[in-house]
C-alpha cells in the first residue's frame, strides 16, 4: 500500500482548513450552529471535535440515534463523545419509526438492505427535524473513501448540508483524529454503519480501507492505469477494477438528480 499520511504541519493545516470551512458554511447560511449524528465511530467523532473547535460547544447539537441493530458499545461511545465535547445531545430511538414504516409497507419486512437504508433515512429526517427547529446546519460525517465508492445511503447519511471531512481518505481521518486528541480506542475502532446486525464496513465493501484508499489515490483520483495500480500496490487487477466499478455505479449518489436537457 502507499503511505497517504500527512506531516504534522499538513495535519494542522487541514485542521484549520476544516474548522474554517465549518464556520463559513454556518455563517453563509445565517444559521445558529450545527447538528450532527454521533455513532460512536471515528468519522462522527472527528467531525464533532472539529465542529466544536469551529463553533464552540454551545453551538453544536449531537444526536445519538440507536436502532435495534446498534451495539451498546457504540451507543455508549457516542454518548461519551458528546459528554467529552460538552455539547448538548439527545438520544432518540430509531426503531419505532422504522417499525411504523414497515407497518405501512409490510412487504419490505425482512429485506435487509431496504430496511437498513430506511434506518439511515430516518436518522436523516431526525437530523433535519432538530436542525430546522433550532436554525442549524446538518453536518455530514462521511469521508472521501466512502463517498468515492458510494458507501452511504442516498438521502440517508448522504443527506446533509456539508461534508467537513469529505476530502479525507479513511486512513487520513484516523490520523487527523489522533492529531486533534481523539482517544486511540476510538481512532482504531472497527468501522460500522450499523444498518443491520454484525455489519462492518470492510466486510461489506470486501476490501480493507488501506487498500481502498491506495487504489482511490492512485487510480480513481490519480493518473495510474488499473494494471499499473495493481503492480504498484501488489494487488489483483480484478480488485482495482472492482473499485472502479463501485465508483462508476455510484456516480448518481454524488450528483444532483438528473433532469432532461432543456429543449430549444
Amino acid at each position: 500500500m502507499i503511505d497517504l499520511r500527512f506531516s504534522e504541519a499538513e495535519l494542522e493545516l487541514r485542521r484549520e482548513h476544516i474548522t474554517d470551512f465549518i464556520r463559513e458554511q454556518v455563517d453563509a447560511a445565517g444559521a445558529d450552529g450545527a447538528v450532527l449524528g454521533l455513532s460512536g465511530g471515528i468519522d462522527s467523532t472527528l467531525t464533532g471535535t472539529l465542529a466544536v473547535e469551529a463553533l464552540g460547544a454551545e453551538n453544536v447539537h449531537g444526536l445519538v440515534l440507536p436502532a435495534t441493530v446498534s451495539s451498546e458499545e457504540n451507543m455508549s461511545d457516542a454518548e461519551w463523545v458528546a459528554q467529552d465535547l460538552e455539547i448538548t445531545y439527545d438520544v432518540i430511538e430509531v426503531e419505532p419509526i422504522v417499525d411504523s414504516l414497515l407497518s405501512a409497507y409490510p412487504e419490505a419486512e425482512g429485506d435487509r438492505e431496504a430496511v437498513g437504508n430506511a434506518r439511515a433515512r430516518v436518522r436523516a429526517v431526525l437530523n433535519y427535524l432538530v436542525a430546522n427547529h433550532e436554525s442549524r446546519l446538518v453536518l455530514g460525517t462521511g469521508n472521501r473513501s466512502e463517498a468515492a465508492v458510494g458507501y452511504f445511503t442516498k438521502y440517508g447519511d448522504g443527506a446533509v448540508d456539508c461534508h467537513p471531512i469529505g476530502n479525507l481518505y479513511k486512513g487520513q481521518v484516523r490520523q487527523l483524529a489522533r492529531h486533534v486528541g481523539v482517544s486511540e480506542e476510538l481512532a482504531a475502532k472497527t468501522a460500522t454503519a450499523e444498518l443491520w446486525a454484525d455489519q462492518t464496513d470492510e466486510d461489506e465493501l470486501g476490501i480493507s480501507y488501506d487498500t481502498l484508499d491506495s487504489i482511490l489515490a492512485t487510480h480513481i483520483d490519480g493518473p495510474l492505469s488499473a494494471a499499473a495500480t495493481a503492480r504498484l500496490l501488489e494487488v489483483d487487477e480484478e480488485t482495482v477494477e472492482r473499485v472502479r466499478g463501485m465508483y462508476e455505479r455510484s456516480e448518481h449518489k454524488r450528483n444532483a438528480p438528473p433532469a432532461p436537457e432543456p429543449l430549444e
